[in-house]
């Protein structure tokens, strides 16, 4: 071998530079290391003159090497580049760690020529080097080139060369081990993030965890941060009040007031003034100014419950301060600017009561910017059994009890009942039942006549069909009734029966529907 001159010293050693350098640039260019170590191979290919170049990767596992990327090698031949650790030389140099050097391939018998790529080249002779990969101490694979033995080749130069190679690519593994582990990490820590945003948004007061609650706390989270209109709707005692709440208590505005106005429980005289106030001698009785509603809650937010039962004349006040911001008091000429985030509610079909010209439709659509619907409790089964442990933890500390819990029976009731009182006739039932209770235990006796099941009263029909069918039309009346609070009128559009038919069948059945008006 001739020995180098200075020049082609420092030739080589420019040529390496340039080789690591474009390498470098190569193993940056993807995250993913399949992506480079293609382009990697060829380039060592033009400018080290090897005939081919394959990188293998040990599966911890199954403890088989395997061809992760090779040049000059078929795509069948790869497949047949298996080894196990410690066999032949590629296999040998990863269960060691250490390099090897064989400059001519066919006088090692060690050499296995699994791929068999070099089975037309057995007149001539090629050299074999192979360097592991490394992360810290562990050998994960190696790097291996063949070329042409010949009299100048410096395996020392190359071998240099190639361990620097593969301690770069082994440096470029671990980078993008690293990345992954905190891409696992970020992501883990975003959707705790995400869950303690749900507990966040989900107050204490708000009890429940099925699919239609998740969805209304991912509503409560979405505005409560804006200044946006919020329609609340749903069926009495299905907790609209909390939701308001909630919206109130997560904005921006929670340090400021929330007034609440149940616009149903106000006659229609007294409403517009406790909206927008009154001047002094405005009516009779007007003693002195009067701040409205509208004007507490300035900053802050006014949550307007039942909002379907205001008057036409209200309604077109209300629409005003939607729209300008801006009112005047009962009796008054000047005009007031309000800053009030505006929450409504209502039981009531707005669309229906918009249609019969109940309902003013431009006001509908200021108010129906943000919708939530609130499921009846029928529709969120799963939640009774939490709504009403709850219950009986509060209950029985106020009435100084202890409830351990509730009977399989009383259980069974719960379940199955529909509850057209949502959740403010469970607090009752179970108001009643922790009151009822003497041994620490809600049994089913001590549940409401509504709930007992023929089964669990020994009460089962024997009675003939027309018994029967009478005895469940008037289940069906009461419940109805119970409603629509007493309202016939209601009760017979749950029923889809006409008015005068309700009213007959409710004496035919001696109903008196005033006791559920309370």
């Amino acid at each position: 071998m001739d020995t180098p001159t200075k020049e082609s010293k420092v030739k080589r050693e420019l040529e390496e530079l340039s080789l690591l350098f474009e390498i470098s640039q190569t193993l940056d260019k993807s995250l993913d290391l399949r992506d480079v170590v293609g382009p990697l191979l060829r380039t060592m290919a033009s400018k080290m003159g090897m005939m081919r170049g394959t990188l293998t990767l040990l599966n911890r596992e199954t403890e088989e090497i395997v061809i992760e990327e090779a040049y000059g090698l078929s795509e069948s031949q790869r497949e047949r580049g298996k080894y196990k650790l410690g066999e032949g030389i590629t296999g040998k140099v990863i269960q060691t760690g250490k390099s090897a050097v064989i400059p001519r391939i066919s006088e090692e018998p060690m050499f296995l020529n699994r791929t068999g790529a070099r089975e037309n080249l057995k007149k001539q002779d090629i050299s074999f080097i192979c360097v592991p990969i490394k992360l810290g101490k562990e050998t994960i694979g190696a790097l291996s080139v063949d070329r042409l033995f010949g009299d100048t080749v410096s395996f020392k130069e190359d071998l240099r060369l190639l361990s620097i190679i593969s301690s770069m690519i082994g440096q470029a593994v671990r980078l993008r081990q690293q990345m992954r582990t905190e891409r696992k990490q970020l992501l883990e820590e975003n959707i705790q993030l995400k869950e303690q945003l749900k507990d966040r948004f989900r107050p204490a007061n708000i009890i429940g965890k099925s699919k239609a609650m998740q969805a209304v706390y991912d509503l409560i989270a979405q505005v409560s941060k804006s200044n946006t209109t919020v329609l609340i709707w749903g069926e009495s005692g299905t907790g609209k009040e909390l939701v308001a709440n909630a919206i109130h208590y997560n904005s921006l505005r929670a340090s400021k007031p929330v007034i609440k106005v149940n616009c149903a429980a106000l006659p229609e005289m007294v409403i517009e003034s406790e909206l927008f106030g009154h001047e002094k001698g405005a009516f009779t009785g007007a003693i002195g100014q009067r701040k409205g509603r509208f004007e507490l809650a300035h900053g802050g937010s006014i949550f307007l419950d039942e909002v379907g039962d205001l008057s036409p004349a209200i309604q077109i006040k209300l629409l005003r301060v939607l729209q300008e911001k801006e009112f005047e008091r009962v009796g008054g000429i000047t005009t007031i600017k309000t800053d009030v985030r505006i929450i409504v509610a209502t039981n009531r079909n707005l669309e229906k009561l918009v249609e019969v010209k109940k309902f003013r439709e431009d006001l509908y659509y200021r108010l129906n910017v943000f919708p939530i619907y609130m499921p009846p409790l029928r529709e969120r089964k799963t939640d009774i059994l939490l709504l009403a442990d709850y219950f009986v933890g509060k209950y029985s500390k106020a009435n100084h009890k202890n409830i351990c819990r509730i009977s399989t029976p009383a259980i069974d009731m719960l379940m199955s009942y529909h509850w057209p009182g949502n959740v403010r006739e469970l607090e009752n039932c179970v108001e009643r039942a922790v009151i009822l209770s003497n041994d620490d235990v809600i049994h089913g006796h001590h549940l409401p006549p509504t709930l007992q099941t023929a089964e669990a009263t020994g009460t089962t029909s024997g009675g003939n069909l027309h018994e029967t069918l009478n005895n469940l039309e008037r289940e069906l009346i009461l419940d109805a009734l119970k409603s629509s609070r007493g309202n016939q009128t209601k009760a017979a559009r749950i029923l889809g029966i006409t008015e005068r038919l309700m009213g007959l069948r409710v004496k035919k059945h001696n109903i008196n529907p005033k006791r559920f008006s309370a």
